[in-house]
């Protein structure tokens, strides 16, 4: 038997996608402006993961669980301070958001967490 945690929670807002510093698919994102939302930088605080982007929409997931890929070292499962890492993907980060992770997978870089 196989553990999924996929659809539990999930809660999707669509938001502006910024025009100077456009959220991709599949990254973590922050506010920008009065509904828009745009790529983190490394350090940033981070609220959702963009799901779909376009030049002026981003579908973003902001409540369940989500997969992100991680860079430096991983994360252990429980609550753990994270920020973005600038790349696309999430790092342990002392000044971060707290977000329960559920499970790593340290061959591909990734975790699940609870947003």
């Amino acid at each position: 038997m196989k553990v999924s945690f996929e659809g539990i929670g999930e809660s999707v807002v669509t938001f502006y996608n910024s025009k100077t510093a456009a959220a991709g698919a599949g990254a973590p994102v922050k506010m920008s402006g009065n509904g828009e939302v745009s790529a983190c930088a490394d350090g940033n605080r981070f609220f959702g993961a963009a799901l779909a982007c376009d030049a002026d929409f981003a579908a973003v997931q902001i409540g369940g669980y989500v997969q992100l890929s991680y860079s430096g070292t991983a994360p252990t499962v429980g609550f753990v301070k994270l920020a973005s890492d600038g790349d696309g993907g999430v790092k342990l980060a002392e000044t971060g958001g707290e977000f329960l992770v559920m499970d790593i997978d340290t061959v591909s870089k990734t975790i699940g967490l609870m947003l």
